[in-house]
């Protein structure tokens, strides 16, 4: 049985669209009962700050309720926060309602098992077979209870905060930090700010519908501007929801999630503390790859997707992996991506080896990549067509060892991604955009 509504990170859509209505959350909350606590039990439910997101934590509380299954709320916090808390407090399970790095007016429902880790497509899968039933309501003494978790935020800054080590003070750097009004607005600057550091706060007054807009993680201009118009240490810009981070150096310059992998899993390996390979996905630059390779450092490629990252590293054994956009895992301190836990890694790095994070990114080159989408008519697999798997071949031969082409089908909307990576910008543009051409040409669309 396939899945109709969970997607890779949860359910996500436009609000008042199906699945985001008032009536799908109900029924998800008592679907969710009857298969994650059956005889009752505890879920804890997390949002970001959009205006949506009310609603839908009134919708989920009411239809556990009824299900006879107590909730405890936490307000706005980051979605590796509610992770954490949910294995920390014993819930059963957790829940974040939020759409992560999109618009104000999209959101989402996405779980945790109660170790704080994203449910098995078996269980997404249960939980759909069961929205076909009507919400259930229990009798008054079976009834679950609603309460507010008073400690959620101060346990969850502390636990980010024992992520680095005991002692350490962040009391030299002064810090930029964007929450892209979402999330960890109210944690992220605290928590610097506890740490010592001289904290200058962006993205972090929300109103319910300015998350991410024009700043966070997708947007990092403001960030980039601020940093050098304050003559900060470095910045970081977190996603409405807390589990992505992208840096800013003291030059200006973006450090993405490929350059922060590399600066963790060098310093672990300095220290004598990685283990297993480290795990980026198909679309990670190669620059990557061939930094850790110089180090004597295994790298592997998952699928795109943090879940796909995480379930490669437990495979084989790793601790540090993610994606370019800065959702980075980092295993040996915490169970998911968390945008907050990572910055402060980075951090700790550079305080401990007095080096600024301009010379920490600088061991890894960054390969020109140019990526292009090509609509089409219809899914289907360009390397089934003889001529684009020719074109392809052609690509890769004058590419040679140190470049790669991949084209991917998008799971999402009808295009095929054409992408082309190499150490020549100029080879790179016009190898895609003949590939383009040949894809384009074979599948393109009318429109």
């Amino acid at each position: 049985m396939g899945r109709r509504y969970f997607g890779t990170d949860g359910i996500r859509g436009e609000v008042g669209t199906p699945p985001m209505t008032v009536d799908f959350a109900l029924r998800l909350a008592s679907a969710a009962a009857r298969v994650l606590a059956p005889r009752g039990g505890t879920v804890l439910i997390g949002k970001d700050t959009r205006v949506s997101g009310y609603m839908f934590e009134s919708a989920l509380e009411a239809g556990f309720v009824a299900a006879g299954v107590d909730v405890l709320l936490t307000g706005p916090l980051p979605t590796p926060a509610i992770a954490h808390l949910t294995k920390k407090l014993g819930a059963d399970f957790g829940i974040v309602i939020s759409a992560s790095h999109n618009p104000y007016y999209d959101n989402g429902i996405k779980f945790f098992d109660a170790e704080g880790e994203k449910l098995s497509d078996a269980l997404e899968e249960a939980i759909e077979a069961g929205l076909e039933e009507p919400p259930s309501t229990r009798d008054s003494r079976s009834l679950g209870q609603a309460k507010v978790a008073m400690s959620a935020r101060g346990d969850y800054m502390e636990f980010c905060k024992s992520t680095i080590p005991s002692g350490m003070g962040f009391d030299d750097f002064k810090i930029v930090v964007d929450a892209s009004h979402g999330a960890g607005y109210k944690v992220a600057p605290r928590v610097m700010s506890d740490l010592g550091a001289d904290v200058v706060p962006v993205g972090c007054s929300p109103n319910g519908r300015n998350i991410n807009d024009g700043c966070g993680s997708t947007r990092p201009d403001l960030l980039k501007l601020t940093v050098t118009g304050v003559r900060a240490h470095v910045g970081m810009a977190l996603d409405g929801d807390g589990d992505r981070v992208v840096m800013v150096d003291e030059r200006g310059n973006l450090i993405d999630g490929d350059q922060l992998i590399f600066i963790l899993a060098r310093d672990r390996y300095s220290e004598g503390a990685l283990r297993g390979p480290v795990v980026g996905t198909v679309m990670s630059n190669l620059g990557l790859e061939a930094a850790l390779h110089d180090l004597g450092v295994d790298f592997r490629r998952a699928k795109v997707g943090d879940r796909h990252v995480l379930a490669m590293l437990k495979e084989c054994g790793g601790i540090i992996g993610g994606e370019t956009s800065g959702h980075v895992l980092c295993l040996d301190r915490t169970t998911t991506g968390d945008g907050l836990v990572t910055a402060l890694q980075v951090l700790a790095v550079m305080q401990r080896t007095g080096r600024l994070l301009s010379e920490l990114a600088a061991g890894m080159p960054q390969f020109p990549q140019v990526l292009l989408n090509v609509k089409v008519r219809e899914r289907a697999d360009p390397h089934a067509d003889p001529e684009i798997r020719a074109a392809v071949e052609q690509a890769e031969s004058e590419l040679g060892a140190r470049g790669r082409v991949l084209l991917r089908v998008s799971g999402t909307e009808p295009v095929i991604r054409v992408m082309v990576e190499g150490e020549d910008h100029a080879q790179v543009h016009t190898l895609a955009e003949r590939l383009a051409g040949s894809v384009r040409e074979s599948f393109g669309s009318e429109g």
